[in-house]
């Protein structure tokens, strides 16, 4: 008797589960097709982005005194600031080191959001009661400034800027991971495989890393738009990279002095460029969802 009642609960668990990831949860977006020529495309355009910002390391960081201020020409697309390096050069390197940092920031935010979403879902109640207080603790504090501290007190510098982002990062992606564990933790599959003796590690793995996967690198990839802004706007302000790094921040901040004076390349090409990798990572981010979701 037992056993049949069992079984007819683990076909009922696999029946309802597959109804689970099958349903429709947003409307068709885009072929899928479409959105995997989107994807790569814009992969391989922030690939080109990184090893062209790598090749020019060296000459970003060299200066001209002959060449200095000089406007947009054949030679310097973006113009040279006031030191006399190519702007353009400078550019790229920074475009490469924010993307480097928005990579590691975005993938260790999303693991400890993943984590403590789950712990906080299906640990005991003090475990979530803790854990929600962090998120909110978290989320109550200027972002900006908690980023700030963090940075400074980790000694600032590449690393400095990376640690900080990410472990600042994470509240908002745990809250979704949580409230999505939630939901499926209630689910008859889950009650099945229960049932029939699954442990809570081997729930976590099978069931609940089937539902939150998708959540997963979709949260990683849309972390990735806010880790190299703040990392740009924390190095603007002197609180992140060195200011003899080849960074969009450092270009930013030391351009301020000088727009005035008719250097206004100085500013707009750098900023343009930071604008555009954060559209096309969001164009990225929005064809892995759509492939993610099976083209819904």
């Amino acid at each position: 008797m037992a056993k049949s009642v069992n079984k007819k609960l683990l076909e009922t668990g696999i029946t309802v589960e597959k109804q689970i990831f099958h349903l429709p949860h947003l409307p068709r977006l885009a072929n899928p097709k479409v959105a995997m020529r989107q994807a790569v495309l814009t992969l391989a355009v922030l690939v080109v982005i990184v090893g062209i910002g790598i090749a020019l390391r060296d000459t970003a960081t060299t200066a001209n005194f002959t060449r200095t201020g000089l406007a947009p020409n054949l030679k310097n697309l973006f113009g040279t600031d006031w030191m006399g390096r190519d702007i353009f050069a400078r550019t790229f390197a920074g475009l490469s080191t924010s993307i480097l940092i928005g990579i590691i920031a975005s993938l260790v935010s999303a693991l400890i959001a993943v984590i403590l979403g789950v712990l906080a879902a299906i640990g005991p109640s003090w475990v979530d009661a803790v854990i929600t207080w962090l998120i909110d603790l978290l989320l109550g504090i200027p972002h900006l400034l908690l980023l700030i501290l963090i940075s400074i007190a980790l000694g600032r510098g590449f690393w400095g800027v990376a640690i900080g982002v990410a472990v600042t990062h994470w509240p908002s992606l745990a809250r979704v991971v949580r409230s999505e564990v939630l939901q499926v933790k209630e689910s008859i599959y889950i009650a099945s495989a229960q049932a029939l003796g699954r442990t809570p590690w081997q729930l976590a793995t099978t069931h609940y890393w089937r539902a939150l996967a998708p959540q997963a690198m979709v949260g990683a990839i849309l972390l990735f738009p806010h880790a190299i802004m703040h990392e740009a706007a924390i190095t603007f302000l002197g609180f992140g990279l060195p200011p003899d790094s080849p960074a969009i921040g450092v270009i930013l901040s030391a351009s301020v002095g000088y727009v005035s004076a008719g250097m206004w390349w100085s500013a707009i090409f750098p900023g343009v460029a930071l604008l555009a990798v954060v559209l096309i990572f969001d164009a990225f981010a929005r064809a892995v969802r759509v492939l993610l979701r099976g083209g819904q």
